[in-house]
């Protein structure tokens, strides 16, 4: 088996470019090492093949190809998947199911994928100073009426990370100034065991309280509702949080194109969300969704994210409105809840 840190490495053999290249930019997303990458002409001219731990190969017609398959099987022990489906256009809801599709088939051969933060990271994150220092923090603009801590948010913005996200959204929380009129839900990616010690880690500095989900509990002002691991979380007809009897759905959890679901359902145009450092394209089925209920959608910076793989899937889909630094994103959330006009806005921008 070939590892460069731990990452596997995959081989693609496509009789068409436009596919390779797909299945090399999917892959990466994955976080998996480009390994050969070619026609099968040129594979049934080596004697020894390229290393790697898994071989894909998709074809427009195998009967074009009769050796290809043999000399694969005689030359190599990795696992190879035959047959993957072709990769639709880039942007669009089926391409992101074709990318599903693929990670499951993937998984099934080399384990998960995804990395998490471990809780050595967390500990690690709990020792840094809080950002930003006092001088620069942001203040509430006169033009905000500060929401009373406790006081149930007729406005949501859902946090949505994976790899990389705790410091990204650890850095948006501590820009905040306190009394901003809108409840936040946070779905990140972790190991079910550490959701408590990220509430306490994310919560160190900022004026933003970090709570796990419990029934019974409403989405708040002053609070950060954290989404647990282990099984599926809605809202009643009447707002009120609520766990359902059946795990997320997807490989991973909580799963955030869910969790923009069922919050975008009750909360329609008043949902918004912005999606952090993370692998893989989860939130790219429902941002377009709730783009179309008005909402906003914001992305990380790919140049500021761990891995950019989750935002740029996001922003893939043509339905984001802002784009920059953790830091960036909670100076224009202020800007926009200061200036009403600016919630109605939808032109694509990047703030600075």
């Amino acid at each position: 088996m070939t590892t460069d840190g731990g990452r596997p490495a995959v081989a693609i053999v496509s009789d068409d470019v436009l596919q390779r290249h797909r299945l090399q930019e999917a892959t990466g997303r994955f976080g998996l090492r480009p390994g050969f990458s070619g026609s099968p002409e040129r594979i049934l001219g080596y004697e020894a093949l390229p290393e790697a731990d898994l071989w894909l190969i998709t074809l427009e017609d195998e009967a074009d190809h009769p050796q290809l398959f043999d000399h694969l099987l005689d030359h190599t022990d990795a696992p190879i998947l035959f047959g993957i489906d072709p990769a639709p256009r880039p942007g669009t809801r089926d391409f992101v199911r074709w990318e599903r599709r693929l990670l499951e088939k993937l998984e099934k051969q080399l384990g998960p994928l995804e990395q998490t933060e471990s809780r050595e990271d967390l500990a690690e994150l709990a020792e840094q100073p809080a950002t930003p220092s006092t001088d620069t923090a942001l203040e509430l603009p006169a033009g905000i009426t500060p929401a009373s801590p406790g006081q149930v948010a007729e406005e949501v913005w859902i946090l949505g990370a994976s790899l990389g996200g705790p410091a990204a959204v650890k850095e948006f929380l501590d820009h905040l100034p306190p009394g901003l009129p809108v409840g936040f839900v946070y779905a990140q990616h972790i190991d079910g065991n550490f959701t408590d010690v990220l509430a306490r880690v994310l919560g160190r500095h900022a004026h933003y309280r970090l709570q796990k989900a419990e029934e019974g509990m409403r989405i708040a002002c002053g609070r950060v509702t954290v989404m647990p691991v282990e099984r599926e979380w809605g809202l009643t007809a009447d707002g009120v949080l609520t766990e359902k009897d059946q795990p997320w759905p997807g490989p991973y959890g909580p799963s955030i194109d869910q969790v923009l679901l069922n919050f975008g359902d009750h909360f329609r145009g008043r949902c918004h969300a912005i999606l952090f450092s993370g692998m893989g394209n989860d939130g790219a089925v429902a941002a377009p969704i709730l783009k179309a209920f008005g909402s906003h959608i914001w992305v990380q910076s790919s140049d500021t994210c761990a891995n950019s793989a989750m935002p740029e899937a996001v922003a893939g889909t043509g339905c984001t409105s802002v784009s920059g630094s953790p830091g960036d994103l909670a100076r224009a959330l202020v800007r926009t809840l200061a200036d009403p006009a600016l919630m109605k806005q939808t032109t694509s921008q990047d703030v600075t």
